[in-house]
C-alpha cells in the first residue's frame, strides 16, 4: 500500500491553468472520490498523477517515491499505478485471461507474451479475486458490461500498482448494475490493498463507497474530507448545493441560533473557505447570512382544519407536488412565498393539499449572505 500526496499542484494548456494549487493527502488503502461538474478538472488531475501531463508546478510523491516535482517527471510506466478507464477498453482479440495477463509485468505489454501468461496462478487468482473464474477463456464481445469493467479493474491491478486511478469507471452501465458493481469494486481495492482515486459524476456513489471526497469547481479543490463532513458540514454554499439537495434561506445571526422564515434555529457558522464549521469569526449580532437546511431536516405535521401551526412548531403549509421515488419522497410544500422542498419517509407521504406545520430539526449552517 502508499500514501499518495500532491501538493499545490499547478496544470495548464497553452495559457490557461486547468489545475490551480490542487492538494490532497490520500492514506495507504484508502479510497477517494472526486467529484464536480464537467471540465472541472477531475481527469486533468487523474492523467497528471498518472504522469501523462506534465505539471507546471506542484508535487507528486506516492509512498516514499516522488514522482513529479520541478525538474522530476518520472515516465508514465515506472510510476506503479493502475487505471481502469470508461470503457473499460479491452483488447478484442484478447481472452479475458489474455487481458488480465497484459497487464502483468512480465508480459512486457506483449500480446504474444499475454498468451503464454493467461494460465499462470497470478492470473487465476486475479480472475477469482473479480468472480470470474469461469470465464477466462471468453473474448470481450461475450462479457456484460460489468464483467468487462471487472476484467479492466483485474489488468489494471496485475501489475501490483501502488495506486489505482479509476475514470467514471461506472458511467455506462444501468443504475442496478452500477449500484453492484461500485460496491464490488470498493471491496476489491480494499482487499488487494491498493490506494484508490476515483473519478465521478455521481455524488451518491461518491457519498456512498468512498473514504473520502473530494469536490472540485473551476480547477479548485473547495473541499476535501470524510463523505459524511462534505455533505454535513460543506465548505461552501455552492458545495452544499453540487452534493445534495439544499434549500437555503436569508436569515440574521443571533448569538449561536439564526432568524429565518423557519423560526429561531440553532446554528453552527461556517466562514468564507472554511473546511468545517467553526464558532470562531462569527458575525455579529444582526447580521445577515444564508442559511442552509437539508430536505431530510424539514419535519412536516399534518395540521386539522382549525388548527394553529404554532401549536404544533413551525409555519404553516401547504403540500403542493410529491415526487416519490418507492423508499422515500420529497414533498414540496408552500407557505405563503416560501416554497420548501422536504424529504419524507414513504410512510411519511402526505397528499397534495394537506395542511402541515413545518418544523427544522437539528441544527443549521450559517454562511455569509452573498449581495
Amino acid at each position: 500500500m502508499s500514501r499518495l500526496e500532491v501538493r499545490d499542484l499547478v496544470v495548464g494548456y497553452d495559457a490557461a491553468d486547468v489545475l490551480r494549487s490542487v492538494s490532497l493527502d490520500v492514506p495507504d488503502g484508502s479510497l477517494l472520490a472526486i467529484v464536480g461538474p464537467s471540465g472541472c478538472g477531475k481527469t486533468t488531475l487523474l492523467r497528471t498523477i498518472a504522469g501523462l501531463v506534465r505539471a507546471r508546478a506542484g508535487e507528486i510523491r506516492i509512498g516514499t517515491r516522488m514522482v513529479t516535482t520541478h525538474g522530476i517527471h518520472l515516465a508514465p510506466e515506472k510510476r506503479r499505478i493502475g487505471w481502469v478507464p470508461q470503457d473499460a477498453a479491452l483488447f478484442p482479440h484478447l481472452t479475458v485471461a489474455e487481458n488480465i495477463a497484459f497487464g502483468l509485468p512480465s508480459a512486457r505489454g506483449s500480446a504474444k507474451s499475454a498468451r503464454r501468461a493467461a494460465t499462470r496462478d497470478d492470473v487465476q487468482r486475479l480472475l477469482a479475486l473479480v468472480g470470474l473464474g469461469a470465464l477466462g477463456d471468453r473474448l470481450p464481445a461475450q462479457l456484460s458490461g460489468g464483467q468487462a469493467q471487472r476484467v479492466a479493474l483485474a489488468r489494471a491491478l496485475a501489475s501490483a500498482p501502488d495506486v489505482v486511478l479509476l475514470d467514471e469507471p461506472f458511467g455506462a452501465l444501468d443504475p442496478i448494475l452500477r449500484a453492484d458493481l461500485r460496491g464490488s469494486v470498493r471491496e476489491l481495492l480494499r482487499e488487494a490493498g491498493v490506494t484508490g482515486i476515483l473519478v465521478t459524476h455521481d455524488q451518491a456513489e461518491a457519498l456512498s463507497i468512498a473514504d473520502l471526497v473530494g469536490v472540485m469547481r473551476g480547477g479548485e479543490l473547495l473541499q476535501l474530507d470524510t463523505p459524511e463532513q462534505v455533505y454535513r458540514r460543506p465548505a461552501t454554499p455552492w458545495v452544499a448545493g453540487f452534493v445534495g439537495d439544499a434549500v437555503f434561506l436569508p436569515g440574521t445571526w443571533h448569538g449561536d441560533e439564526v432568524a429565518c422564515a423557519l423560526g429561531r434555529l440553532p446554528a453552527d457558522w461556517v466562514p468564507d473557505d472554511a473546511a468545517t464549521a467553526s464558532p470562531l469569526e462569527a458575525p455579529v449580532d444582526g447580521a445577515s447570512v444564508a442559511v442552509l437546511v437539508r430536505p431530510e431536516e424539514l419535519a412536516l405535521s399534518p395540521l386539522a382544519a382549525d388548527a394553529e401551526a404554532q401549536a404544533v412548531g413551525g409555519p404553516a403549509a401547504v403540500v403542493t407536488g410529491v415526487s416519490y421515488t418507492g423508499h422515500d419522497a420529497m414533498l414540496t410544500v408552500v407557505a405563503g412565498d416560501l416554497r420548501l422542498e422536504a424529504r419524507v419517509t414513504a410512510a411519511g407521504l402526505l397528499p397534495v393539499g394537506t395542511r402541515v406545520a413545518v418544523r427544522v430539526t437539528g441544527r443549521v449552517l450559517a454562511y455569509p449572505a452573498r449581495a
